[in-house]
């Protein structure tokens, strides 16, 4: 059998191969010649070939306390030396100091956790919560929203590429479970308008009226769908639909929670209250850990029989206890806010001297830059080609989008203002070079 942990002895080639040997064929890489990283430390990767890489993606928002970074990891590593593993059937105390930790954090009156594995294992289990409480079926989401690979993670998901079962509806058309409705993105202009804004409103609108929807999953910040903030008016105008149409609203925080946007939730920039919200990623920073959080309302309508094996086991807790230590000892929200206003306008100057750059948009350390042709068009090609050069030169970016064209900049909370610069260089010499 192939040692594939030691980087000697497995080329970025070598890896290729066994993948094309072993996985199954639905998942690629952004790279053309994709390195083999074999170590990260805090905002830092390095390959099998000794190169040191600055990553402003961040494992996609979930390593946002840093790579491999020692306080959670000397935390997991004592819990697991102590206790690695017990169900949710059985007492143990970090699942517990957690979820009294969430509910103190969390915007409005949500109080209550359930705790699983993965972000889309979360929103699997608020809908469920959301029809248990209502006693209604129907989910609602919009077009640009991602929120699962499960079954009704797909329904309810708004981006064509993400929505895999074949026997899923169109977006826009009504299935048995969901209803992908209108977006706020303008895939002509790349931007979102007014105009987007009030028809998706209204189409909300019409759709809560019909008495048959249980709950509206929405992202604060759509991350896959290219980095789209919610305004904050369209927030309220929902959460106003919502509660006069018995709807509960689910706010989808897997990307943007715990300090990312330069809030602890994006949802609380708006000053909106959900019923339910959903996490993962950033939460573990790297280790398994997701929930559900619910009002007190809704979590006291969930009391048929469920676990979860994995869900808050120890080690996860543990890990998830110290990064909210971390988070708040570092002034990680703040820094975000910071550093996150140093990117965004060194982004939006170079969009004034490359026209390429149709739209820079975002909150915090979660910054989107849409890449378009001159004829207006989408440019998946020079996002592709931005990424290649970038990566050649040290710096780790994402891609994401209805059309794969927007450069997704979602780095560790940590990094530095030199760490910005350096980035900003980097583009700006791709987008002279590509």
């Amino acid at each position: 059998m192939k040692d594939y942990n030691t980087p000697r002895d497995a080329s970025p080639d070598e890896l290729l191969a066994g993948k094309a040997r072993w996985l199954v064929p639905c998942s690629k890489h952004f790279y053309e010649r994709p390195p083999h990283f074999v170590r990260g430390l805090m905002q830092y990767l390095w390959d099998s070939e000794g190169k040191r890489y600055l990553d402003f993606f961040s494992g996609v928002s979930v390593n946002s306390c840093g790579h491999c970074n020692p306080a959670i990891v000397e935390a997991a590593a004592a819990q697991m030396a102590r206790l690695q593993h017990l169900s949710s059937i059985y007492l143990t105390a970090p699942a517990m100091e957690l979820a009294e930790r969430l509910a103190a954090i969390m915007p409005g009156g949500i109080s209550r956790s359930f705790f699983c594995n993965s972000g889309s294992e979360a929103n699997e289990g608020a809908f469920l919560a959301a029809r248990l409480h209502t006693g209604n079926r129907r989910l609602l989401s919009i077009e640009g929203g991602l929120h699962g690979r499960t079954f009704l993670g797909m329904a309810t998901t708004g981006i064509p590429m993400w929505r895999t079962d074949p026997f899923l509806p169109a977006i826009g058309e009504p299935g048995p479970d969901a209803t992908v409705l209108p977006g706020i993105y303008d895939k002509a202009s790349g931007r979102v308008t007014d105009e987007n804004c009030a028809r998706s409103i209204a189409a909300i609108g019409q759709a809560m009226s019909a008495g048959d929807a249980a709950a509206i999953i929405v992202e604060p910040i759509q991350g896959n769908g290219g980095i789209v903030p919610l305004p904050d008016n369209y927030l309220l105008e929902l959460r106003r639909l919502a509660s006069a149409s018995g709807v509960l609203m689910i706010a989808d925080e897997v990307q943007t929670g715990f300090g990312r946007s330069g809030s602890m939730f994006a949802v609380g920039q708006s000053g909106v209250e959900p019923d339910i919200v959903t996490v993962a990623k950033a939460l573990g920073n790297g280790t398994p850990v997701a929930a559900y959080c619910a009002t007190e309302a809704v979590a006291s309508s969930f009391t048929r029989p469920s676990a979860s094996t994995l869900g808050g086991n120890p080690v996860s807790a543990a890990a998830a206890i110290a990064v909210l230590d971390y988070i708040d000892a570092e002034g990680l929200v703040e820094r975000a806010a910071a550093l996150g206003a140093r990117l965004e306008s060194g982004l939006r100057e170079l969009a004034a001297r490359h026209p390429c750059l149709a739209d820079v948009r975002g909150r915090g350390l979660m910054l989107g830059a849409e890449l378009r042709k001159p004829d207006g068009s989408p440019d998946p090609e020079g996002a592709d080609l931005v990424l290649e050069f970038a990566k050649d030169r040290g710096l780790i970016v994402g891609k994401n989008g209805l059309y794969r064209n927007v450069l997704a900049f979602q780095p560790p909370l940590v990094i530095v203002e030199s760490d910005v610069d350096f980035a900003l260089g980097v583009i700006e010499a791709a987008l002279q070079t590509v």
